[in-house]
């Protein structure tokens, strides 16, 4: 039997976004794992397939994503260190990596073009008839016309969608939602949210492996995101600024490690740095420092 070519296609915007919610909302308090999740598809695509997963095999990888240029990032402390440490995971795992610079739109840095990009990969790579399934981990609308063109070349699609609602840190419902209308074109969608929540119930390993292992007290054993120094900008009832270029960082009194009433402004603090629903950065895990020098580095976990 020929083995069937998977082609695995990432927004990595989504992707975070799903991820975040995992490590900081959900009672799991970990990050999805980028070799669980192929691990995942491998055996998903040969259930669907009706075949042995022995022959089933990602031939090719792809990830997409907007981020900071160098000259930003090297004005965010490790942030340079952090992308090329992102950089190495995707290239253990086999992930080519495709980056847009974010465009700063009304003081909001924005993704532009990326959906278009992917969508272009995809479509090239099936015209030179390299997979029998596509894997997509997408969720927008501005798919549909990929699949639709996938569906007129008989190439089958594997969506991965997750479907989750929170409160964030500024007290704001948020709900995520992958588009109904990619939904009912794929030829196999996936509700993750779904097998996640039954997986874990039921300890099944390949679920439980779709996460960072931890060392037995929950915590991860990859890498964390590197942790920045600064000072408290200012504070207000239950949040505050952190001073940050190019600009500040907002944190929650939630995202303070210990009594966030203990915090004044001209703290020295350490923290890391996520987007919100909003794609903005902010501040977590913030941390009042005893004392910090003027030669002191952050040396991070």
């Amino acid at each position: 039997m020929k083995s069937h070519r998977i082609g695995v296609f990432y927004d990595g915007n989504f992707l975070l976004h799903a991820s975040n919610y995992y490590n900081y909302i959900h009672p799991v308090r970990r990050r999805l794992s980028l070799s669980g999740l192929h691990q995942f598809i491998l055996r998903r695509v040969a259930e669907e397939e009706q075949i042995d997963p022995m022959w089933c095999q990602i031939t090719e990888a792809h990830y997409f994503r907007g981020r900071l240029n160098a000259a930003e990032a090297a004005q965010r402390g490790n942030q340079l260190y952090n992308d090329r440490v992102f950089d190495d995971i995707l290239m253990a795992e086999g992930i080519h990596a495709h980056y847009l610079p974010l465009r700063n739109l009304q003081g909001k840095r924005e993704e532009r073009g990326i959906d278009v990009w992917l969508s272009l990969e995809v479509f090239e790579l099936v015209m030179m008839q390299r997979f029998d399934v596509v894997v997509l981990i997408v969720a927008d609308t501005d798919y549909v016309p990929l699949l639709r063109k996938l569906q007129a070349y008989g190439v089958r699609v594997m969506l991965l969608s997750w479907e989750f609602e929170y409160t964030n840190d500024e007290g704001v419902h948020m709900t995520t939602k992958t588009s109904h209308e990619l939904l009912t074109m794929a030829t196999y969608p996936v509700g993750m949210h779904d097998v996640i929540e039954n997986g874990l119930e039921q300890h099944n390993p390949l679920i439980c492996d779709l996460f960072v292992p931890s060392d037995g007290n929950n915590r991860p054993v990859q890498s964390e995101p590197t942790r920045q120094v600064s000072e408290i900008l200012s504070l207000k009832n239950g949040f505050g600024f952190i001073r940050y270029p190019n600009n500040n960082l907002f944190f929650h009194s939630q995202d303070v490690i210990g009594d966030f009433y203990d915090l004044s402004v001209g703290d020295p603090v350490e923290f890391v740095i996520e987007q919100n629903a909003q794609k903005q950065d902010v501040a977590k895990s913030v941390r009042k420092l005893l004392s910090v020098g003027p030669n002191e580095e952050d040396e991070g976990f």
